[in-house]
C-alpha cells in the first residue's frame, strides 16, 4: 500500500490550532517552546487563544500551519511512513521537514523570512487573488493571457477551481472575462496580495538567499513539488523548485495526478483543517483521504 502524506497552505489555520497537540506529550511541548524561543515572540499563545484576526498576520499565519503539521507528523512516530509526500504553497516547507529533508529549525526560519518577505512585497504593490470556479485550465490561462494587466494562473487546486492572482485591475477584469465565459463564479479572495505571481519577485529575490544558505538533505521518500508536480529526491533539484514557488504556481491537481500514476492509493493530511482531502476527492472520488491524528 502506497500512503501519501499531504501538507495544507495559508487558510487551514484556526483559533485554538495546536492546543491538543501542545499538551499530547513532553516531546510536542518541547518543539512548541523551541519555536516560541526561534521566532521571539510566544506564537503558541496566539495559535491557542488570539483571535482570528490575530491569526490572520502573515508573519503568524505561516508559521502557525508550518508547526501544527510539522509537529503532528512527528508526534505520529512510527505511524508517519509515507511512500511519498506533498505540501500546498506554504505546505511544502513543512512537508521537507517531515520527510527529513530540512531541520526543523531551518524549515522554521525559511517559513518566518518567507512570511515577511511576502508581507513586505505586498505593502510594496497592492495585489490580490480570486478564486475562479466552473472553467477548464485552458480557458483560465487563456483569458489571463489576454489581460494586459498582471494576471496569471497561481493555483490548480482541482479541475474546474483555478485561483487566479495579480493587480487588482488585471484580476478584476479577468473575473469579468471568466463569467463571460461561462464560469460559474469569481470570487476575489480576502488575502493580502499576488501570491504565486510576478509580482512576488521581490520576496522570491529575498528569500532565494536563505534557501541557497541552508543545508537540504535527500528525503526518506520523493517529494512532489509545487513548481512542476514531480517526484524529487536531489537536494540541488529541490533548493532550486523551492525558489521558484514564491512566482510560480501551485500545481496541486497535476501533484494529486502524478502521484496516484505513481501508485498512490491513500491520502493523509497533516496539520490543520480538511482543505487538501477535499480536493483529493475532486480529482479522484475513489481515493482513500484521512486526516492524521494523535
Amino acid at each position: 500500500m502506497k500512503r501519501a502524506f499531504i501538507f495544507p497552505g495559508q487558510g487551514s489555520q484556526f483559533v485554538g490550532m495546536g492546543k491538543e497537540l501542545y499538551a499530547h506529550n513532553n516531546s510536542t511541548q518541547e518543539l512548541f517552546e523551541k519555536a516560541n524561543d526561534l521566532l521571539g515572540f510566544r506564537i503558541t499563545d496566539v495559535m491557542f487563544h488570539g483571535t482570528e484576526d490575530d491569526l490572520k498576520q502573515t508573519k503568524v499565519t505561516q508559521p502557525a500551519i508550518f508547526l501544527h503539521s510539522v509537529i503532528l507528523a512527528k508526534a505520529l512516530g512510527e505511524g508517519f511512513e509515507p511512500a511519498m509526500v506533498a505540501g500546498h504553497s506554504l505546505g511544502e516547507f513543512s512537508a521537507l521537514v517531515a520527510a527529513g529533508a530540512l531541520s526543523f529549525e531551518n524549515g522554521l526560519q525559511l517559513v518566518a523570512k518567507r512570511a515577511n518577505a511576502m508581507q513586505k512585497a505586498c505593502e510594496i504593490q497592492p495585489s490580490t487573488m480570486a478564486a475562479i470556479l466552473g472553467l477548464d485550465d485552458f480557458t483560465v490561462e487563456d483569458i489571463c493571457h489576454r489581460v494586459s494587466d498582471v494576471v496569471v494562473p497561481a493555483n490548480y487546486n482541482c479541475p474546474g477551481q483555478v485561483v487566479i492572482s495579480g493587480t487588482i485591475a488585471g484580476v478584476d477584469r479577468a473575473c469579468e472575462l471568466m463569467l463571460s465565459a461561462g464560469a460559474k463564479r469569481a470570487i476575489k479572495l480576502n488575502v493580502g496580495g499576488a501570491f504565486h505571481s510576478p509580482l512576488m519577485e521581490l520576496a522570491r529575490v529575498e528569500l532565494q538567499e536563505a534557501i541557497e544558505a541552508v543545508t537540504i538533505q535527500s528525503p526518506i521518500c520523493p517529494i512532489y513539488q509545487n513548481i512542476d508536480a514531480l517526484p524529487q529526491t536531489d537536494p540541488s533539484k529541490i533548493k532550486y523548485n523551492l525558489i521558484e514557488q514564491l512566482t510560480g504556481a501551485v500545481k496541486w491537481t497535476q501533484t494529486v495526478l502524478h502521484m496516484i500514476e505513481d501508485g498512490c492509493d491513500s491520502f493523509t493530511e497533516v496539520g490543520p483543517g480538511n482543505v487538501l482531502q477535499g480536493l483529493v476527492k475532486k480529482v479522484d472520488r475513489q481515493k482513500a483521504t484521512q486526516a492524521a491524528t494523535v
